[in-house]
């Protein structure tokens, strides 16, 4: 018995410091085995695939080797937030037209990882209000993001977040690098930029009008680079 109470007293011990470090704990950097390039008029953005969100991954890939993405527009751009495309609608669509409906017949079950956020030049998926998250055949957004605060980032925690802490780690990449953390665990990260930062800010400089459409259409090319 006093044999057992120790392996208890252990237990216990072991699981309430595993709880007091849940917020100094570092993600792991995602794997990637996949590089693509995004080709613009702004210049070129080169992104890395991650293997932990396969069917993500595996779907961005076939959009792209059936050019289902060549020529579509970057129909909504937030200056601090996010540059969003992949509506295949957006191909012939005529000024001041809203976009953002459009894709094919099919979704892609969310593919959520606590070793990934969005950072500063995360690619993620788009989505509508499905209650199993799932993500759209061919939407996505790449993250520009802006700095937060301890205090901003205290209160996504409680919104946002539900009450999910973030690790240490992660908030001191979004106080000092940025990204978007009110959309973490919500919507599918599935790749990161890795060089052509500079071209996602352009796009955000761009006139827009009140749907945050270009008002100069600004196309996508993608290539597989591996």
């Amino acid at each position: 018995m006093q044999t057992l109470y120790k392996c208890l007293l252990v237990s216990v011990c072991l699981t309430i410091l595993a709880c007091g470090n849940l917020r100094k704990a570092s993600y792991k950097e995602p794997t990637t085995n996949r590089i693509v390039q995004l080709q613009t008029q702004y210049g070129n953005v080169t992104i890395s695939l991650y293997d932990s969100t396969p069917l993500h991954r595996n779907n961005f890939v076939t959009l792209i080797k059936t050019k289902v993405l060549d020529s579509l527009l970057f129909h909504r751009v937030i200056q601090g937030f996010m540059v969003q495309g992949g509506d295949p609608t957006s191909k012939y669509a005529k000024p001041n037209i809203m976009l953002g409906n459009g894709g094919l017949p099919y979704t892609v079950p969310a593919e959520f990882n606590l070793h990934i956020f969005h950072k500063k030049g995360a690619l993620a998926a788009a989505r509508d209000d499905n209650p199993a998250k799932a993500s759209s055949s061919t939407q996505f957004y790449i993250v520009q993001g802006k700095q937060w605060t301890d205090a901003e980032l205290n209160q996504t925690e409680q919104t946002r977040l539900q009450g999910r802490k973030l690790a240490d780690s992660v908030r001191t990449y979004y106080k000092t690098i940025g990204g978007t953390p009110q959309l973490d665990m919500g919507y599918t990260v599935f790749g990161q930029v890795t060089t052509g930062f500079a071209v996602i800010d352009s796009i955000t400089n761009q006139p827009k009008d009140s749907n945050n459409r270009p008002l100069k259409d600004i196309r996508m090319k993608w290539v597989i680079i591996n």
